[in-house]
Parts: C-alpha cells; structure tokens; sequence
C-alpha cells in the first residue's frame, strides 16, 4: 500500500484543475464512506480525510479500499498530519499525499526519505519561505479566516513559484471564492463550510452531492 503512484506535480495539477479540495473527518466509518461516495457522485477526484479522531486511521483504510475498488481515479490524501509517527501510519496506509496545519521539520525529512507529497500549513512569510527553502511546492494558507485574500496578494510575489491553497474560513459565497483566486491561489481548501454537520449528522448525501456540483462548477467559472 505504501508504494508511490502519483508524482507531487500530478497532484498539485489535479488539485489545481478541481479548484477546490473538500475536507472532512466523522467518527462512523459508514458515514466517512459515504460522504467520499457523494463526493465522487458530485465529479470530485480529490479528497483530504482529516486524522481527527481514534477512528481516522481505520476509516481511512476502509475508505483506501473503497476507492480501489470502486474509485480508482480518486486521490485520497490525510491531513491534520502533526508528527513524523502520523505521516509515516498514513504512508503505510496508502495516503496519496499528507496535509498539515503547520510546517514541522520531522516531517519535511520523512517525506524526502520517502519521496511522498507534503502540503504543509504556513501562516507568515517566514514559515513560507523555510517551506520553499525545503523542497516544498504547494503550500496550504492556514487559518485563511485569519489571514484572507490581502495576505495573499502582498506575499506572493516574493514566492512566484510556489502553488497556495487557503483552508479555514473559505465559504460557499461567489464573491469569497473570487477574492482568493484573484489573489492568485491555485485552489481553496473546504470543509464544514461545504460538508456541514447538518449533512453529516442527517446522513444528507444527496444535498451534499448537489451543493458540490454546484460550487465546483462555480470555480471552474471563477477560475476560466
């Protein structure tokens, strides 16, 4: 499972290409299933599960083998990925790439060793640049509530060759979307926003497959 199929620029450009990048966590493997299944239904091919629970680990297995044997175009990667032990767990367990909320040097090690794909989370011009200076080519805005658009379009210049991607605070309204992608992301990370307790809680899939339609089709707009 740990073996490497997918090159760090395959899936920044499939992430880029979607536009945005759905993230969620539920305790119920049932549940985590089947939202990746509405996910899918809703044309989206790339998926963050999030290590926020006992039961992240073991969902995810079960979701690795759901998107092999019904998913095979889907990427599957985990964030909330803080310490070497965790990136090495979802390594193992198949990962496609791993996403943190912060920049860690145990990690940037791991991943070189291993050749995998690391989005890490950065939040000031100097976490940026220590994550460039390490090999790092997509880099996750995180908070965006906290940061927004403006930071973006004031730091950018500086990094004109890295690819960023805001999480945290990105809502479903146009207007929001725009602003981020006119301060030149390349996509924008969502979670409850997109995947609200209500759907999750409901088991409400075919809402969330037809919200999903909709603000993917939004950005491709926003984007073209």
């Amino acid at each position: 499972m740990a073996s490497i199929k997918h090159s760090a620029k395959e899936i920044f450009d499939r992430i880029s290409g979607q536009g945005i990048l759905p993230l969620y966590f539920h305790s119920r493997r049932e549940v985590s299933l089947s939202t990746l299944q509405a996910l899918y239904a809703a044309g989206i091919r790339v998926v963050e599960y999030t290590n926020r629970g006992a039961q992240a680990l073991d969902n995810f297995k079960a979701m690795i083998e759901l998107r092999d044997a019904s998913m095979p175009d889907m990427l599957l990667g985990i964030g909330t990925i803080k310490n070497e032990a965790d990136a090495q767990l979802y390594h193992q367990a198949g990962a496609d790439f791993l996403i943190s909320p912060c920049y860690y040097q145990p990690i940037s090690d791991y991943v070189k060793k291993h050749n995998l794909t690391w989005i890490p989370g950065c939040m000031s011009a100097s976490e940026i640049n220590l994550a460039e200076q390490n090999g790092v080519g997509f880099v996750k805005l995180f908070p965006g509530s906290l940061l927004g658009p403006s930071f973006l379009s004031a730091i950018k210049p500086l990094f004109p060759d890295l690819l960023f991607m805001p999480t945290g605070g990105v809502s479903l309204e146009e207007q929001n979307i725009r602003s981020w992608f006119d301060a030149g992301v390349s996509a924008v990370g969502m979670g409850s926003k997109l995947i609200t307790k209500a759907v999750l809680e409901n088991e409400d899939y075919q809402t969330l497959t037809n919200t999903t339609k909709k603000i993917l089709a939004l950005t491709q707009t926003i984007k073209n």
